[in-house]
This record gives structure tokens, sequence and C-alpha cells, in this order.
């Protein structure tokens, strides 16, 4: 990355971080899973941590994975999320989802996990090369009034934003439950293609069922583009679009 770029993604990351932290959410960033590990685990009210982001059960570390804490006033844990690379050079994300599969399925979803799995998505085939996976997005029920309209796509857009200019990946991929899909979380999310799909177990049958919510560079590139919605007013957070001019020297 060109020095103007870095400084580009941190200017744009620290405006989206101040409207959050005046809105109440102070965000933490960080590559230290182990860290990371324990604060799911305190988390006495949600499932547990997915495998994907869990040190005792996959290699991730920060050569390949970055999370996103937010505390309130009280520093209360009360938003998560986590960004992972995956090198899928060579083969499609649907190979990679059926071999990695016990990593993306919900926990005690399935009868026989070793028979399950995830299909009916034209973009299972179409994905492939560096492409990152986005999960672990939550945010605490309740929080804070704003949360489903302002807080997902600030949140988000911040974990794009580095994602890309960290990994310059060729994809970005999640899974959302289909009733949340369904509700125009994708597009909260700033995610531009969303697909239906399902979990089929042992017997054929329907075990979960997930959209898969994608982007490419190109869309990645041309959502952190458009100006951030603010949360407090009708006004647009700032975004740091134009190169560096030279400096005139003045002999």
């Amino acid at each position: 990355m060109s020095a103007f770029g870095l400084y580009r993604m941190i200017m744009n990351v620290a405006n989206v971080a101040k409207e959050l932290e005046t809105a109440g959410m102070r965000i933490e960033i960080g590559d230290d899973f182990a860290a990371y590990r324990l604060l799911r685990n305190a988390q006495q009210d949600r499932a547990p941590i997915y495998p994907m982001f869990d040190v005792a059960s996959s290699y991730v570390d920060k050569s390949n994975a970055f999370w996103i804490c937010g505390f309130n006033e009280q520093d209360e844990l009360v938003h998560t999320q986590a960004m992972r690379l995956l090198d899928l050079t060579g083969i499609t994300l649907g190979q990679h989802l059926n071999t990695h599969r016990h990593k993306y399925i919900t926990p005690n979803s399935t009868p026989d996990p070793d028979r399950t799995f995830y299909r009916r998505p034209l973009a299972l085939q179409k994905i492939t090369g560096k492409v990152v996976y986005h999960g672990d997005f939550w945010i605490k029920p309740g929080d804070n009034g704003n949360r489903k309209q302002g807080f997902s796509p600030l949140l988000s857009r911040i974990a794009i934003e580095i994602a890309l200019a960290t990994w310059v990946p060729n994809y970005s991929f999640a899974f959302v439950p289909t009733p949340l899909a369904t509700k125009g979380m994708p597009l909260r999310y700033g995610y531009t293609h969303c697909e239906p799909g399902s979990w089929y177990g042992p017997d054929e049958q329907v075990t979960d069922e997930d959209c898969i919510i994608w982007m490419n560079t190109k869309d990645m590139v041309h959502l952190l583009k458009t100006p951030a919605q603010a949360l407090s007013d009708e006004r647009e957070i700032p975004t740091m679009r134009s190169t560096v001019q030279p400096l005139s020297v003045v002999a």
C-alpha cells in the first residue's frame, strides 16, 4: 500500500470510529485471537465463538485475520465482528465449504455435521482467489435505539476498509440468516449481492437456512467511495478520495 493509501485508510476509519464514539460506542481493533477468545467466552448469553476465529480450532492470527470489538460507556462489550483471509487459489468457495463446513455450521443445527452441506447459491462456484470471510457480527440487542439503522453500516464499513487496504481481496463474503436477509440486513452491511442457500443434512432435510452475501473488489471500492451517513443527523461522514497534489517548491 502507498503512503497516501495508508493515510487515507487511517483517516477514513478514524472518522467513522469518532462518529461511533460520539454515539456511545468505543471501538478496539486487534489481531490477538487468544484475547478475542477470552472476550467471547465471557459472553454467557451468546453462542460460542465459531471455529473460524477460535485459536483452539483454527490457525488464526495477525497474518490472516483481525477483529473489531465495540464497548459502551461502561466498558461492556456490545459489538463483535472479525475478518479472516482465505487462500482459495485454484479452488472455489463451494469446494472450500465442502471441506471445512464444520467451521461454518451453526452449532446444534444438524444431527450430523459430517453429512451436512451448504448448497444452492451460484456464488459458490464463482468466488475464488483471495477471499475474506466476514463473520461473528453481533451488536448487543437493545443497547442503543439506533443500532439497527445506523451502527451496522458503520461497523461493517470499518472492517471492509481495513480488509481492502490490507489484503486487496478478490471477494468478501458472509452468511446471514434468511429472516434477517429478507429484512435488508445485507444492504446495511454494505454488501451488494445476496443469494439464498440452505444447509442440507444426512437425509437431505434442510437443517438451517442462510443467505450468502458477497462483494468483489470493485464493489468494495465503490462502497468506500460513497460517504457514510452519520448517526446524529443528515450529514455525511467525510471520506478521503482525492490523491495527493504535488507541493510547490519555492526556490
